[in-house]
């Protein structure tokens, strides 16, 4: 066992979000964490990290275990450049070991140069580089939160090999319900307060979750049924003049007072939207460029009612952009983009609107419309905001005390009670949770009006899109019929040397990129690491035929077993460490012979 949490307990102020929950990591276990937003799932991975201690309960890790945490709002300095802020906290040996590694991996994840400043960087690409700097620490314990928020699809099934690959133990909490279906082992869902866990990846969940709901309401249906029956015995004047008759009266109140199950509260979207006429968007010849590069260029389009859009691409390739032309934010460095007369743009963007924290979350909504007239009758603000699982006391809190999910909702509910009649969404579902996220996929399906998303959630295009546009970052876009399903059959696959090359070496804007070299550590240990391998193993023979001797000598057994952990993660971490030198000598030798 790698990390025991028990009974902890957390509040804020008079807000509780769990109570009494305790959770166990082995080695290799894969544990992904879900539920509504404001929950507690972040409170909890900064509990289970070390950053935030309980109100109760105590969280205790194995002696000499590791832990990397990527926090959801990574705290950076922005003075730093973006390879002194992966490698702070090291000293210059680990440094000079692993830097092209963490070169590499800034490069995967869409960070060219890592010598720009941290306070030049976009949101997104904050928290990539924090990324890069949790998996480049030797941990024995990964914790993190919502790792797959803003990378691009190239990016997360990098990502999604690299943790499948972890021989650690991984906690995460993400709504990425591909990354959950493929990376977890095992699911802990946080609701009203508790822990369940489900031995299951993402689908299996569902099948699981389904049953317990079943089982408790069935066991609920008993406990009333029981309840009018036995009330019906009490009314009845059934004096107590015996045992059995106080025995089954005490347990009638007994039972009455317990509570029953906690019901799962949902999002309810409600269609507001305004009248739309025959001419929406269209988009002529159109072409834009930033610094010389060609991000659309002769692009045409004509927005239809029906159009249920996803646009792909790699990060900075341009989709944002497309968007901010759509809406009429950016002009167009040629061509023409013209809006018909009754469109109303709802755009619901990657950063959000900057929320006035110290505003209530109340006033805020009440500030864009105090009442709403919708196909099911008129609501007023407080009664909107219950819909989107605001109660009323969180109604009368500042947004500033609004976990990073809720802020989120309550950003998405402006949009929606503006009466848009176009939706532009861009990673509408980063940091909502999976009910909302399910709710407004339904919700957006019967959208009477156009929905265009930039998305890298794959359970998301495939559920929504009808057309999947591929922003390529040359100019280009290829616009292609069906879901982001059909769209990755149809994509045309690099060849074997294209992408192998691909990712043997980092991309690189400057011209004149350095090729890859061993420092002289690196030359030395490449030099002694297969002996260094082969000693270990020899090392962990001889001690597991030393296990079977002391097998009757219970203190000398904990003693060699003890040893023979750190023996094995000695060598799993020199294996990877070969691996690591292998792959970069045949990279040197290939850019040799080039």
């Amino acid at each position: 066992m790698l990390l025991s949490a028990e009974h902890l307990s957390k509040n804020y102020a008079t807000r509780p979000l769990f109570d009494d929950v305790s959770l166990y990591l082995n080695e290799r276990e894969r544990i992904g964490v879900i539920g509504v937003n404001g929950t507690g799932k972040s409170t909890l991975l900064k509990i289970l990290a070390g950053v935030e201690t309980p109100d109760t309960g105590a969280v205790t890790v194995g002696r000499g275990t590791r832990i990397a945490y990527l926090p959801q709002n990574p705290e950076m300095h922005d003075e730093y450049t973006v390879l002194e802020q992966v490698f702070s906290g090291f000293d210059p040996a680990f440094r000079e070991i692993h830097d092209y590694e963490v070169k590499t991996m800034l490069s995967r994840l869409g960070i060219a140069d890592s010598g720009v400043k941290i306070g030049t960087l976009s949101g997104g690409q904050r928290k990539r580089a924090a990324l890069a700097a949790a998996l480049i620490q030797p941990a024995d314990i990964l914790i993190l939160d919502e790792p797959t928020n803003h990378l691009d699809h190239d990016m997360v099934q990098w990502l999604e090999d690299r943790l499948t690959r972890f021989t650690g133990g991984l906690i995460m909490v993400t709504h990425d319900r591909y990354f959950l279906e493929r990376v977890v082992t095992r699911i802990a869902e946080l609701s009203h307060g508790r822990l369940y866990f489900y031995e299951a990846n993402y689908s299996r969940y569902l099948e699981l979750r389904a049953e317990r709901c079943d089982m408790a309401a069935a066991s609920e249906r008993k406990r009333q049924a029981f309840l009018r029956r036995e009330a019906e015995w009490i009314h009845r004047g059934v004096r107590a003049r015996g045992t059995k008759s106080r025995d089954r009266i005490e347990r009638y109140y007994a039972l009455a007072e317990q509570d029953a199950p906690p019901a799962d509260a949902a999002v309810r979207f409600t269609a507001v939207s305004s009248r739309l006429g025959k001419k929406l968007v269209e988009l002529s010849d159109v072409s834009k460029s930033f610094g010389g590069r060609p991000v659309l260029s002769h692009f045409s389009y004509n927005v239809k009612r029906d159009d249920r859009i996803g646009i792909v691409g790699r990060n900075g390739a341009g989709k944002s952009t497309l968007l901010n032309l759509i809406a009429g934010r950016l002009a167009p460095d040629s061509g023409s983009v013209v809006t018909g007369e009754t469109v109303r743009i709802g755009y619901f963007t990657q950063e959000g609107r900057e929320l006035d924290g110290a505003a209530r979350v109340y006033d805020f909504i009440a500030g864009i419309a105090s009442t709403v007239r919708t196909d099911e009758g008129t609501f007023s603000a407080s009664q909107l905001l219950e819909r989107f699982l605001f109660s009323p006391e969180l109604q009368y809190m500042p947004i500033a005390r609004l976990s990073g999910g809720e802020r989120r909702r309550l950003y998405l509910l402006s949009i929606l009670i503006a009466a848009p009649n176009i939706l532009l969404l861009d990673e509408p579902t980063n940091d909502l949770d999976i009910e909302t996220l399910g709710i407004l996929e339904d919700y957006l399906q019967t959208f009477p009006g156009a929905v265009i998303a930039v998305s890298h959630d794959r359970y998301f295009l495939d559920k929504l899109a009808t057309s999947i546009f591929d922003v390529r970052g040359d100019g280009s876009v290829d616009c292609s019929a069906g879901n982001y399903a059909d769209y990755l059959e149809r994509r045309p696959v690099p060849a074997p040397e294209e992408k192998s090359r691909a990712a043997a070496k980092p991309a690189s804007r400057e011209p004149s990129a350095k090729a890859p070299r061993l420092s002289y550590k690196e030359q030395r240990e490449y030099e002694t690491i297969d002996s260094d391998i082969a000693a270990l193993e020899s090392e962990i023979a001889a001690v597991s035929a030393s296990l079977e001797e002391a097998a009757s000598d219970y203190v000398r057994l904990m003693e060699l077993t003890e040893k023979l952990d750190g023996l094995r993660t000695r060598l799993d971490e020199k294996t990877e460490r070969w691996v690591y030198l292998t792959e970069l000598v045949e990279q040197i030798e290939a850019s040799r012979g080039q």
